[in-house]
């Protein structure tokens, strides 16, 4: 236990944090690569099965696929973020009675 409570959070170590910010921009622009590459198969999977595609749909397909993946990989990538941080060893559990 380290003291800090919520009103007044204890301040991340900054070489850790600066190293873990770096690792998620770098797996950020890797994942928004991954999330490009996912729209264009898919794309390309819709003109092999439906033959000529509407561009409506052409466009609501790509987009839809490029933001999922691209949603899950930012979100997985913050979980790494806050763990590689540091901001995950400060939380406390109120319930858990051997650190009260």
């Amino acid at each position: 236990m380290t003291g800090h409570d919520i009103d007044n959070p204890a301040p991340a170590n900054p070489g850790i944090s600066s190293f873990a910010l770096a690792r998620y921009k770098r797996l950020m622009k890797w994942m928004g690569a991954a999330s490009f590459a996912t729209a264009a198969i898919g794309l390309l999977i819709m003109k092999i099965v439906l033959g000529t595609v509407p561009i409506h749909m052409a466009i609501a397909t790509t987009l839809g696929v490029f933001f999922t993946v691209l949603l899950a990989a930012t979100l997985m990538g913050l979980v790494f973020l806050s763990s590689g941080s540091g901001h995950d060893e400060d939380v406390r559990d109120r319930f858990d009675e051997d650190h009260q």
